[in-house]
């Protein structure tokens, strides 16, 4: 008994120095403190007059509620009617008469949206913002059409809004997420290719760049942008393991925090363990005790 439970004894102090020593060191998988220039679009070639083309990510800046558009039926409404303070809201800046780049991008959010257990309309709104004031109602109302039904998933026609407006209300929504475009030569938009995730005041939490977004990382996005409200212990267990790199600009996962929840958790079963030993134990020789005593009692 003794020998076995001091052999378990001692596994236990291991399981437990394993699971407090990435808590007692620096964490060597967080990326460095962000410089002024995090977050900036890839540093390539642009055609003249685009030059300041790009992203400055402005983590925690306010989108400006007031800000007036027409949705995809012609009603007038205020970005801030799209934040309940519930639920995030996916940011993309696009415009819908575009045929290339602007469609690469947001047929990349569309996968990654699909691809996420989440669902626009119950758990997440989306805004697809045109940054063309000629683009119109009718375009937007046709571009909602197709990309809802490319989604596949009831109630996202509720959720998911097309907005256009003018120039001025334009620009200062970009301006509060600091994604920068311009007009080129040609009369089309150059623009960054980023998604905005927006918590549900409206406060910038995360940019997911590119025209291959995994799904992954839109679900963690979503995780991280909705603050905690409504999610479930295994996605704040999710959420905890990963970390977002602005190196890299995608998520990954955090060793230490997967070690962290490994060690506890190997801690809890070992102590379950050694617990069911030791009452198990307890109750042979609580038998055994009664037998002795009654033994001795017959033969009195």
């Amino acid at each position: 008994m003794f020998t076995r439970a001091r052999a378990f004894a001692l596994l236990l102090g291991v399981v437990g120095l394993l699971a407090w020593a990435p808590f007692a060191s620096a964490d060597p998988d967080l990326p460095p403190a962000a410089g002024p220039n995090a977050g900036m679009a890839p540093s390539t070639p642009l055609p003249p007059g685009v030059e300041d083309v790009g992203v400055t990510e402005k983590l925690d800046s306010q989108v400006p509620g007031d800000a007036t558009f027409k949705d995809e039926d012609g009603k007038m409404v205020q970005m801030g009617e799209y934040f309940d303070g519930k639920r995030p809201t996916v940011l993309i800046l696009a415009y819908h008469s575009c045929k290339t780049l602007c469609n690469m991008v947001q047929n990349a959010a569309l996968e990654a949206m699909k691809g996420t257990p989440w669902s626009i309309g119950k758990d997440y709104d989306v805004i697809t913002l045109s940054i063309a004031p000629s683009d119109t109602v009718r375009v937007a109302a046709e571009k909602k059409k197709a990309m809802v039904a490319s989604y596949g998933r009831e109630g996202a026609a509720a959720g998911w809004h097309f907005l256009t407006g003018d120039a001025q209300n334009v620009a200062r929504v970009a301006g509060a997420v600091g994604w920068s475009f311009q007009r080129d030569q040609s009369g089309e938009y150059a623009h960054p290719t980023a998604v905005m995730l927006l918590k549900p005041n409206g406060r910038v939490a995360r940019y997911l760049y590119g025209i291959d977004i995994p799904a992954a990382d839109m679900r963690l996005g979503l995780l991280e942008a909705s603050e905690g409200k409504s999610i479930s212990t295994v996605e704040r267990i999710i959420l905890y393991c990963y970390h977002y790199d602005p190196q890299g600009r995608k998520y990954s996962l955090l060793a230490t925090h997967v070690m962290a929840i490994a060690g506890g958790v190997t801690l809890l079963l070992v102590a379950g363990f050694i617990g069911g030993m030791w009452l198990s134990e307890r109750r042979k020789t609580s038998k055994l005790t009664l037998s002795r005593q009654e033994a001795h009692a017959r033969s009195s």
